[in-house]
């Protein structure tokens, strides 16, 4: 089990257990821009290097409405539908 602090209330840290992580990246992955200002530079960084990585990998931008916001419904969905992987874009 790994303890995971929360960063809305460290007082009642929750313990959840990780997903089991793969050997590979192989498959489709996700590359999901919460709206942030400059998340999209990062992500435009971040897709240069794993598409000369990854060469097998198929990339697909997405990005939310709002940062300030969890993601749409059919979003998620679609996400999760659409994709073996998924890497979130948090930045100032």
């Amino acid at each position: 089990m790994t303890t995971i602090m929360d960063p809305t209330d460290e007082r009642v840290p929750v313990t959840r257990q990780l997903s089991p992580r793969p050997n590979q990246i192989t498959g489709r992955v996700a590359l999901l821009d919460i709206s942030k200002p400059r998340g999209s530079v990062l992500l435009d960084q971040l897709e240069e290097v794993l598409a000369k990585q990854l060469p097998g990998v198929t990339l697909t931008r997405y990005a939310k409405p709002t940062f300030s916001k969890p993601a749409p419904q059919p979003l998620r969905e679609e996400i999760h539908q659409d994709n073996d992987f998924v890497i979130e874009a948090l930045a100032d």
